[in-house]
C-alpha cells in the first residue's frame, strides 16, 4: 500500500520553508499547524516557553520531519482525549 499521504509539500506557500532546516526536499508540509500544540510539554518536539506562558515551536521541526506523520499519530489518542467531551 502507498503511503503517499504521510508527506506533502507546498513549495509556493510564502512561508517556505517556515522552520529553518538542512534539506527543503524533505520538508513536509502535512501539518501546516502542528495538532500537537495542544498537549503542551507531552507533544514530544523541540519547544520552549515564553517569559509570558506561551508555548513557542519555532525551532521544532519534528512534525516537518520525514517520520513526523508517525510521530504525530502516535500522540492523537492524547489530543482526543482533551477534545472529549466531560460528563458531568
Amino acid at each position: 500500500m502507498s503511503e503517499n499521504y504521510k508527506f506533502v509539500q507546498n513549495t509556493k506557500c510564502e512561508y517556505f520553508p517556515c522552520h529553518k532546516v538542512k534539506n527543503e526536499s524533505e520538508f513536509n508540509c502535512l501539518f501546516c499547524f502542528c495538532p500537537l500544540y495542544m498537549l503542551g510539554d507531552k507533544c514530544g518536539g523541540n519547544f520552549t516557553y515564553t517569559d509570558n506562558g506561551i508555548k513557542n515551536c519555532s525551532e521544532c521541526t519534528l512534525p516537518h520531519s520525514k517520520n513526523g506523520y508517525d510521530h504525530v499519530m502516535s500522540k492523537m489518542s492524547l489530543v482526543m482525549e482533551k477534545g472529549r467531551k466531560k460528563e458531568d
